[in-house]
């Protein structure tokens, strides 16, 4: 069963900025300034997918280097994942599904997951094994806010963190739900900033998703 603990963890997570950012890192050298300038534009909580080979470098690198910065990683899928990342510092992690192996694994690691449900019998699975707090994934083909909205009366007890397709246009949406209490998207730290180190655009897409908050 997951913890209350790891549940209340993720509660003040999913709490801490209306958006976390979902970065595809492809230089762990760029991982330190990035994070620190999502800090600075009010978005502390950093998930760093495991889709490169730099990106166990780059959780390294933020959780000793980046004050403020409460990193995870994201695109877990098994208990190899889970304790490399939890090795590497992460605060928290974060799967597009949910396994029963997955599942099974995050008991014996220290390590809060946010694993993901795209369907109704996939929440109330999770939830039969204590998770209140789930990555809705991949939100916008899943039926977007829609069908957030349509759960929130049977799954009362649930909270969600849609990803997958959002954008910050369409985030107002998910946000407005009682039942999300934020999102995830990539558009805060998009490919070209970070291969051009403009440090100064992420912070300002930070800035602004941090007040996204309907």
């Amino acid at each position: 069963m997951a913890s209350d603990a790891y549940q209340n963890e993720l509660a003040s997570l999913m709490r801490l900025a209306p958006v976390i950012p979902v970065v595809v890192i492809e230089d762990a050298r760029a991982a330190v300034p990035m994070a620190r300038a999502l800090v600075a534009g009010g978005v502390p909580a950093i998930e760093v997918t495991l889709r490169t080979p730099a990106a166990l470098d780059a959780v390294r690198a933020i959780a000793a280097e980046v004050e403020g910065a409460v990193v995870g990683v994201g695109t877990v899928l098994g208990e190899t994942d889970l304790r490399a990342a939890y090795e590497a510092g992460a605060r928290f992690a974060v799967s597009p599904g949910a396994t029963a192996r997955l599942l099974d694994a995050a008991e014996d690691v220290p390590l809060a997951l946010l694993p993901g449900a795209a369907t109704a019998s996939e929440a109330m699975g999770l939830l039969e094994r204590g998770y209140r707090h789930l990555k809705f994934f991949p939100a916008v083909p899943a039926g977007g806010a829609r069908l957030l909205a349509a759960w929130a009366g049977p799954l009362p007890q649930l909270r969600f963190c849609p990803t997958g397709g959002i954008s910050a246009a369409s985030a107002v949406e998910f946000l407005a739900l009682p039942n999300v209490l934020c999102v995830g998207g990539s558009w805060l730290t998009p490919a070209d900033k970070l291969a051009a180190g403009d440090w100064a655009g992420i912070e300002t897409l930070a800035r602004a998703a941090a007040n996204l908050r309907p």
